[in-house]
């Protein structure tokens, strides 16, 4: 039986598993990842009764569909998240942002209201954001509002587009918002998102990576704890993408851990993790 202590993955297999990886999607799997790469894999050898590390590898790559690349992916990302994680970012939202931004849209006479959740896991933070934008445009009229919500990880992507959540998972949304946006779940120990909520988001795979099949202009744009997982050459293509698809006056947000520090950009920094987009 493998443990977790055995060394399975040695060092050929690490560097050829973090090549393929940062090829594919940008992930730098340096060696401080080594633990987490050598937990995940033994239990992907455990699962498929592999003996080797080198076995496994081989059965990923023998597969032309990508699907059990993709799946390895899966496997090596982290998806920690939550409703209204790092709240300071949704209240700078609806405190200071939005009735700006409501403004502006009634005087360029605009109801389009567009974010980009980029690296949305299991669907917390874009259906945060969904709340935090209804409830900035109630009683103010019909808006148009839509949130794209991407991921590189099909297996999240479905739990959020589910849309079910364990109640413990939302006991940090307020309990008038918890009425109004989510309804009962399939059992006794879920929630449901609402229709609401669902209405305004649409969730899609993307690598961020590869081409984006859209262009925006979006007004708001959350990649939080995501670039973290990248090398600054990397971080830096995904700042300026992200500049490019920005309207003028709109906002990137990033992680608590993550800075534009060292990147050449041309975002002004408004405060920590949070930068607009000159109009």
């Amino acid at each position: 039986m493998i443990g977790l202590n055995d060394n399975i993955v040695s060092d050929r297999d690490f560097v050829m598993i973090s090549d393929l990886v940062h090829q594919h999607c940008g992930i730098n799997l340096h060696d401080g990842k080594r633990e987490l790469v050598q937990a995940r894999i033994a239990k992907k050898l455990r699962l498929g009764g592999f003996s080797t590390a080198s076995q496994y590898i081989d059965h990923v790559l023998a597969d032309k569909s990508g699907e059990r690349f993709r799946d390895l992916v899966d496997s090596l990302s982290t998806n920690l998240t939550s409703f209204f994680r790092e709240s300071n970012h949704f209240d700078f939202l609806s405190e200071q942002f939005l009735h700006t931004l409501i403004e502006r849209k009634r005087k360029q006479h605009s109801t389009r209201i567009r974010a980009w959740s980029a690296g949305c896991s299991s669907g917390e933070e874009p259906y945060t954001l969904a709340i935090t934008l209804l409830e900035a445009v109630e009683g103010q009229g019909s808006w148009d509002i839509k949130i794209l919500a991407t991921d590189i990880s099909r297996k999240v992507l479905a739990i959020a587009q589910n849309g079910a959540y364990d109640k413990s998972r939302v006991e940090k949304v307020p309990p008038m918002l918890r009425s109004k946006y989510f309804m009962a779940g399939p059992d006794r120990e879920h929630v449901q998102v609402g229709t609401a909520l669902r209405n305004t988001i649409r969730f899609n795979y993307l690598n961020l990576q590869e081409d984006w099949p859209f262009s925006g202009p979006f007004d708001v744009i959350f990649c939080r704890n995501v670039m973290i997982y990248f090398d600054k050459p990397t971080q830096q293509r995904l700042v300026n993408r992200f500049y490019d698809v920005l309207e003028g006056g709109g906002l990137l947000f990033t992680g608590h851990s993550e800075s534009l520090t060292g990147i050449n950009h041309k975002f002004n920094y408004v405060r920590p993790t949070i930068y607009v987009k000159p109009s």
